[in-house]
């Protein structure tokens, strides 16, 4: 979702509020309230400025909570513009994985960064509930009776702050992790843009409805507003739209509906790595045309050549392929190209050590005893190779998970080989007491 936060800096620039128009919640409540009478009397309310000043009096009121701050603003401004309001309490939380002050007031919760500005204005106490659906209703109604558009420059005004408003708050609802409610705020924002006269089309807003609705798992909608999107000639960062399409059709059990996606999306966007991944995937699991999937990998690597996971991923291909001698060519690439990538190194581990697995087996069966020898010794030589990548693999791999993984192949390769020598009997009480920490 990268177009949320190119538009989130435009959108903070927008919430910078005139002091001297700030009105207390009372009378912000009462001015709606006379708007709000006016519309209902005949003699006013087939004028245009009757609904205007309606729409405007229910966006003074949504902003009284915020009051005169703006998104970017340090904790000394606040203090020096905040008219002497307090926080009730403050303390340290995480937002969308960052670190942040939160200061609670008694209608509002403010996050600041590490950096101390503000980055998210939280309404906690509106002064009307719905204020911003009531305000793109009296626009729009606005516009119905300004039969001669005289108004138009006001309304457009209006319709503008609304459609922002409701974006502003998509934005906050992403970031606190609330998709559902993003994906509903989103739609808004982007039913007020088109609303007439603005008549504006917010692709922006449409895409990030389908992308958080899609977060959310609510497919149907996001495939619906993913569709709407590329309609509108928007299908996100390197037609991922396609890629999330493929996504959901794989979900409802149509994976036909899926490959024609990527196609489709690889036709338009042959640069996108979600596309060719999602392709990629999509041929390992069907089986299909096989040497498609190194056509694909190609035009990959020269989208990103220093990608050492596109390595990874055709190692994987061949030793499903049963190609044993590229596959490990492949992983060593990978981690040639990039040393601190611990999934090369497990890539070349896992094949060995399946393939010493696989001759032990054979042997197993074996009944002739120079043959039996034979295999044994090939099941040494393939177990004793998976030793060093996974051993490389532990040493650069920060995950602990993982590390505990292959510790695990590590224990009981080197279980095997303890008796021949001490240093495999160390690295077998190593690896056998490694338990994360």
């Amino acid at each position: 979702m990268k177009k949320l936060f190119l538009v989130l800096a435009l959108a903070a620039t927008l919430q910078v509020f005139d002091a001297q128009a700030q009105k207390s919640p009372e009378a912000a409540k009462a001015a709606v309230e006379k708007a709000q009478a006016a519309t209902t009397n005949p003699k006013q309310n087939t004028k245009a400025a009757t609904w205007i000043k309606y729409g405007q009096t229910l966006l003074d009121a949504y902003n009284v909570p915020a009051g005169n701050l703006w998104l970017g603003m340090s904790a000394q401004e606040l203090a020096y513009i905040g008219g002497g309001e307090k926080p009730v309490s403050e303390e340290g939380v995480t937002v969308a994985g960052q670190p942040m002050v939160k200061q609670t007031y008694s209608n509002k919760n403010l996050y600041f960064n590490q950096d101390g500005l503000l980055q998210i204005i939280e309404v906690t106490a509106p002064v009307l509930d719905g204020a911003l659906d009531s305000a793109l209703e009296a626009f729009s109604q606005a516009a119905a009776v300004d039969a001669k558009g005289q108004k138009t420059k006001d309304i457009v005004a209006g319709l503008q702050q609304v459609a922002s408003k409701f974006s502003e708050e998509a934005y906050n609802q992403y970031t606190f992790g609330n998709a559902a409610e993003a994906s509903t705020l989103f739609e808004k924002a982007a039913e007020a843009a088109a609303t007439a006269p603005l008549s504006q089309i917010d692709t922006n807003s449409v895409y990030n409805a389908a992308y958080t609705a899609w977060m959310s798992g609510n497919n149907d909608r996001a495939k619906s507003f993913f569709n709407k999107s590329i309609a509108l000639g928007y299908a996100g960062t390197d037609g991922d739209a396609y890629a999330k399409l493929a996504d959901i059709a794989v979900k409802s059990g149509d994976k036909a509906a899926s490959k024609e996606y990527l196609e489709e999306g690889f036709s338009k966007y042959p640069q996108s790595q979600s596309i060719l991944v999602g392709l990629i995937n999509y041929y390992i699991e069907s089986g299909e045309d096989t040497g498609r999937l190194f056509e694909l990998l190609d035009e990959a690597k020269k989208n990103e050549p220093n990608n050492a996971s596109l390595y990874y991923v055709e190692g994987n291909i061949n030793v499903k392929l049963g190609n044993g001698d590229a596959a490990v060519a492949a992983y060593r690439k990978c981690c040639e190209i990039n040393p601190n990538y611990e999934f090369g190194y497990i890539g070349e581990g896992v094949y060995f050590y399946n393939k010493a697995a696989e001759i032990a087996e054979k042997a197993s069966n074996e009944m002739d005893d120079a043959k039996y020898m034979a295999l044994m010794g090939e099941f040494e030589n393939a177990l004793k190779s998976c030793i060093a990548p996974f051993e490389k693999a532990f040493e650069v791999s920060k995950d602990s998970e993982v590390k505990v993984g292959v510790s695990e192949y590590l224990k009981n390769a080197c279980y095997r080989f303890r008796t021949e020598d001490a240093s495999y009997q160390e690295k077998y009480d190593k690896y056998a007491a490694y338990n994360g920490e």
